[in-house]
């Protein structure tokens, strides 16, 4: 059987790093969805399974994924284990998805590491109905890169979902479900529950399974599908979670209630309620995964050195330049949250630029709060609405005097800048101007090139 006429080239030896990346481009997109796990099990058997080589942690949510997943690889490389990461999308560069030690491969190693599995890729095509995507190539090359290495363990990030996602052919040791929502409705289904449905197929036969806190109904789907397959179960509130948390300049101070011990006084250079419970989860995973309590000084230092890229990330001053990636009502509702809770911007000026597959219209009623104007803007990719189509949205909830329409995104910057300057000196007695970039994953990247390159 060969149905491949859309299968990319067969592969030849990568030498650059934009080679590699072109390579993986020709292939279909992360948006184009073909649930099965044959090519990618096709593929990972053909790399002798490398992803059985070690340990793992498999997330999988609606928000807060990235995050905890980098908490918990700082945490286990504070114990001196070997970590691998797999995390998705990337913020600037397509290597981010994979990280060996906390960092991520250099230009080289993606190059060797794309090569090491490129031949295989052309095999998988020719035998499959449908070539192996750009997701599945890359999470191919992230299991041998691990194995390579060889890691500890791999904390893997799923891309979309769970039972179908092409991570799930690890059978992990802790699986973690970070809070259930609705995003990606067009791939996954229109309510929590049936999303909960998908995504609890990331929770295996004799796993344990970690919850972050969820609605009654998303937790009986996962309740019910552990118990179907004997998993163990432990629930933030429950087993685990936030004793106190107090905001503290450059984050907050938590104290947290592990599986194995209480940790007091823990400072998380992280912004809002939702960090700290993502802190909690990481926790948890780590005690779950070693089966042991953890050494106090070592939480400490380990959540010490956290950081989070485009997560409420201050990246200038002068004023005050914050990016956040959220791009769905639940996510922006928690940072709208954080951003009350932490700082006293005023004004705090908004630049957003969305996916026209999202709730936008959600995501504009939860920033409408806390933001005194919206510069609407869009980023550079195919499916990045416009800004003049998200302006005429912004205009219904923000009103026709806070809602300015600027289609190049470093522009929009600047426009948003002068207006948080001139917005200070008329309430410099309040508190300062400031400008926070959202939306997209993908504009926040694009704005952290852009300012990055400034500096």
């Amino acid at each position: 059987m060969n149905h491949t006429s859309d299968a990319p080239e067969a592969p030849r030896h990568a030498q650059t790093f934009a080679e590699v990346e072109d390579a993986l481009l020709s292939r279909w997109p992360e948006t184009r969805l073909e649930p099965s796990l044959d090519r990618i099990a096709a593929f990972t058997e053909l790399l002798g399974d490398p992803q059985r080589a070690y340990r793992s942690v498999h997330l999988t949510g609606t928000n807060g994924k990235t995050s905890t997943s980098r908490m918990v690889d700082t945490l286990l490389r504070a114990l001196d284990l070997r970590t691998g990461r797999f995390t998705s999308p990337h913020v600037e560069k397509m290597s981010e998805r994979i990280s060996i030690d906390g960092e991520p491969l250099d230009d080289e190693a993606f190059v060797r590491a794309f090569n090491d599995v490129a031949a295989y890729t052309h095999l998988v095509d020719a035998t499959q109905e449908h070539p192996l995507s750009f997701f599945e190539t890359v999470v191919g090359m992230a299991y041998a890169a691990f194995a390579d290495a060889p890691v500890d363990v791999a904390v893997v990030e799923v891309g979309m979902g769970g039972s179908w996602d092409a991570t799930n052919v690890i059978d992990a040791d802790v699986a973690v479900v970070m809070p259930i929502a609705v995003d990606h409705a067009s791939y996954l289904g229109d309510t929590a529950v049936e999303i909960a449905t998908e995504k609890a197929g990331i929770i295996k036969a004799g796993s344990v399974a970690v919850l972050a806190e969820q609605t009654p109904e998303v937790a009986a789907v996962l309740l019910a599908h552990a118990a179907e397959v004997g998993a163990e179960v432990v629930r933030e509130g429950v087993e685990f979670g936030v004793l106190s948390r107090v905001p503290a300049v450059g984050g907050q101070v938590v104290s947290l209630r592990g599986l194995r011990g209480t940790y007091e006084e823990v400072f998380l250079p992280l912004y809002g309620a939702h960090q700290a419970e993502n802190a909690a989860v990481a926790l948890a995973t780590v005690e779950a995964l070693t089966g042991a309590p953890l050494d106090e000084d070592l939480v400490r230092a380990a959540f010490a050195e956290v950081t989070s890229p485009g997560r409420l990330e201050i990246v200038r001053r002068s004023p005050t330049i914050v990016l956040d990636a959220a791009h769905n009502p639940h996510g922006a509702e928690a940072t709208a949250a954080a951003l009350e809770d932490s700082f006293s911007f005023t004004p705090l000026v908004g630049v957003m630029g969305v996916m026209a597959d999202k709730d936008y219209e959600g995501v504009l009623a939860a920033f409408e709060p806390v933001l005194s104007h919206l510069v609407c803007t869009q980023n550079s990719t195919p499916r990045s609405m416009s800004a003049e189509v998200l302006g005429r949205s912004a205009l219904e909830v923000f009103g026709e005097d806070r809602v300015t329409v600027v289609a190049d995104l470093a522009d929009a910057i600047d426009r948003a800048a002068t207006l948080a300057e001139a917005g200070e000196a008329v309430s410099s007695s309040i508190g300062s101007g400031a400008v926070l970039v959202t939306g997209s994953v993908v504009t926040v990247g694009e704005a952290r090139a852009l300012l990055k390159g400034e500096k």
